[in-house]
């Protein structure tokens, strides 16, 4: 059942993908990516399309080794993980949080650069869902209380429709070698190439907590 009157349950979406005439294989990894999302965000849903395109242009499969930067925080970087296995853990995914829907796909480069796309959600081909457009613009015009299944529908009925995209190069950081360093401050060892003056990140530029 879903949680609210207006928004559609991980169960109903899959239902809709089916009726749709979905491939299989994009209803699985709905499945999984709710799953792993914990609930059917439009963002999510949206970022499933983007990577299967990005898929499609590389002419890739998610059992490859890809490498991939999610412009944005919000949503988009669970399917990459889930899908293509493209983890900040594994150094294959790099978020950058710099507002752009919008994410890049590349195989391995043993040069200097690599040649992938980049995949983005288009505003000038959301004119025939205005929905998802006022959604998507975060305008007034959106009412999360009572748009949410229409939102989704419209997600489901434009799919790869509403995405554009472009060839592109990126650059390859291949790995350096590097030596532990003990933080001045903390004393904890660090990578070398890290310290900032001394200091390891967490005692400096990127220090998160205060002690209690």
């Amino acid at each position: 059942m879903s949680k609210l009157g207006d928004e559609y349950s991980k169960e109903e979406i899959l239902s809709l993908l089916k009726k749709n005439g979905s491939d299989p294989t994009i209803v699985n990894w709905f499945d999984q990516c709710i799953d792993f999302h914990t609930f059917p965000a439009p963002g999510l849903l949206i970022g499933i399309y983007m990577v299967d395109k990005a898929l499609e242009l590389l002419g890739a499969t998610p059992g490859e080794k890809l490498y991939a930067v999610c412009e944005t925080t919000k949503c988009a970087p669970d399917p990459l993980q889930v899908i293509t296995h493209c983890t900040t853990g594994n150094h294959r995914l790099t978020i950058i949080p710099i507002g752009r829907f919008a994410l890049t796909m590349n195989r391995p480069s043993t040069d200097d650069h690599a040649v992938g796309f980049r995949v983005k959600v288009d505003v000038g081909k959301l004119d025939g869902t205005p929905t998802l457009k006022a959604w998507f613009a975060n305008s007034s015009d959106f009412d999360g209380m009572t748009m949410k299944k229409k939102l989704v529908e419209e997600i489901l009925d434009i799919g790869t429709g509403m995405l554009s995209w472009e060839k592109v190069r990126i650059p390859v950081s291949h790995k350096k070698k590097w030596k532990t360093v003990i933080c001045t401050s903390c004393g904890e060892p660090v990578p070398d190439n890290l310290v900032e003056n001394g200091l390891c990140p967490g005692c400096g530029s990127q220090k998160y907590y205060e002690k209690i």
